[in-house]
């Protein structure tokens, strides 16, 4: 299968970008290609962190608002701490920035999990998953986030004994929290 990408152009630029393209495309219904116009967001590559906190048998979590989730009802997030990889800094450095700034963890070991395309429909976005394991004595900071993105994340602790209970229930509404802690069910 082939795909050729005709022409592409920087329609909207700001902290997202969004692409506008026309591809052509090899087809699985009929010997002709087909031809489109496709729009993608981007937003850069992200990364995100399950933490489970070994002496209070806890994951870590984050609580913030979303503006996008907020206008499905669902205004205040509870995450596994994610972020932006920036320029030149690779996806477990990253991940290692993200922990201490959002939850004030100073992580080292990481275990990668995944990598994956959230909406590849939408999005040029893909997302690398890290498990660590931590301690209370390794919480060296106070987190919150990021002054400069204002951001203001709360800390939340969930004993690993609730978790299957909880992803039963539909307590998470994002990928990256389900897509994890289903990981650590299945490997545990």
């Amino acid at each position: 299968m082939k795909h050729k990408i005709n022409k592409e152009e920087l329609v909207f630029n700001d902290f997202l970008k969004i692409y506008k393209a026309e591809v052509t495309h090899d087809s699985f219904n009929s010997e002709n290609s087909i031809t489109s116009t496709r729009l993608a967001l981007d937003r850069g590559n992200a990364i995100a962190v399950l933490l489970y906190e070994k002496d209070t048998d806890s994951f870590l979590f984050i609580k913030q608002y979303r503006y996008p989730s907020s206008r499905h009802g669902h205004s205040w997030m509870i995450e596994i701490p994610a972020g932006a990889i920036d320029e030149k800094e690779t996806a477990h450095e990253a991940a290692i920035r993200e922990v201490k700034e959002e939850i004030g963890y100073q992580v080292s070991e990481l275990e990668f999990i995944v990598e994956y395309f959230p909406s590849p429909g939408m999005l040029s976005e893909q997302i690398s998953i890290f498990y660590g394991e931590v301690t209370t004595k390794q919480k060296t900071s106070k987190g919150g986030g990021s002054i400069s993105e204002k951001e203001d994340i709360q800390l939340i602790k969930i004993p690993k004994s609730e978790i299957k209970e909880k992803l039963q229930n539909n307590y998470f509404h994002n990928s990256i929290s389900i897509i994890s802690l289903q990981w650590y069910l299945l490997n545990s």
